[in-house]
């Protein structure tokens, strides 16, 4: 088995993990690092590669969300998210459980883990593509307290426009990114959509569109002399001059994870993301003993 390591070369906690699973692994697989990480720890240096080229049964992604996005971005192998970072929401690990970062490690060279694949984003703009987003496209104008007009179509036929800071497709992964701040409905991450949702719109209701994802979005800064810019999934920003569109449609890609159990709603238990709460005495409740499932 060949696994790779990629960890976040600003977070001290995630190099010391690189380095714990090196020695870990010992000669029972083949580790090998991205640059970014062996420029920083020198015992992955032998044949470390850029992650763009690096090839791996399994990576090993060491940080916060914004790694693993960096990582989905550059890879096509599987992620296996270690949180060791500030947020952690897609990791399946946390790094500070040094016994749950070993028995997960132990559970990659067996093989006893499983593949779950979500959709992701395809961008083009003026026909030229951009990285495929795991969580969302964001158009947004590119000065601070100034509105835009967008267009939105959908396979090409005007469905409507609205001023408004931005607007944002997101993916059912990304339901509970940024999207969500603008009020848009959370979504299991396995299913298929495309979430449309306004960043302060004007004069126009805070809702949310939820669209078949064979469909595709094209999102259009009407007036010609007021640029934007566009940002996937928090990693890239490029410019978008007035009178651009942004076509959005679901990715061939896949976003691969390696996942040991099913723990979605698990992970959004005490987050206030799920739209109930859990008082004190409830939770000691659901952390008694197991109700039996039905038959």
């Amino acid at each position: 088995m060949r696994i790779g390591v990629h960890a976040n070369p600003n977070k001290p906690k995630a190099l010391d993990l690189a380095r714990h699973l090196r020695t870990l692994v010992g000669d029972r697989a083949e580790v090998v690092a991205s640059t970014e990480t062996a420029e920083i720890v020198p015992e992955l240096a032998r044949g470390s590669e850029p992650l763009a080229r690096l090839q791996a049964d399994a990576l090993v992604a060491l940080g916060g969300d914004g790694t693993f996005l960096y990582a989905l971005q550059r890879t096509t192998a599987p992620l296996l998210p270690v949180n060791a970072g500030t947020v952690g929401f897609l990791a399946e690990v946390d790094g500070d459980n040094r016994t749950a970062f070993d028995g997960a490690i132990e559970r990659l060279l067996r093989g006893h883990y499983f593949r779950e694949e979500r959709m992701r984003i395809a961008t083009q703009v003026g026909g030229t593509p951009l990285a495929d987003a795991t969580n969302e496209v964001v158009i947004h104008t590119s000065q601070v307290a100034k509105m835009r007009l967008f267009e939105i179509s959908i396979d090409r036929k005007p469905a409507g426009r609205l001023r408004a800071d931005g607007v944002i497709v997101a993916t059912p992964t990304g339901s509970t990114s940024y999207a969500m701040s603008a009020l848009g409905p959370v979504i299991e991450p396995t299913l298929e959509a495309l979430v449309i949702t306004a960043l302060a719109p004007f004069q126009t209701a805070p809702r949310a569109v939820l669209v078949e994802p064979a469909h595709t979005i094209t999102v259009r800064l009407v007036t010609p002399d007021k640029d934007g810019v566009i940002v996937v999934d928090g990693q890239s920003e490029t410019r978008l001059p007035g009178g651009s569109e942004v076509v959005c449609y679901r990715s061939p890609r896949k976003a691969v994870f390696v996942r040991f159990a099913s723990r979605y709603f698990p992970r959004l238990y005490g987050t206030r993301i799920l739209p109930w709460g859990v008082t004190g005495s409830e939770r000691e409740n659901l952390e008694g003993p197991d109700v039996p499932a039905h038959p």
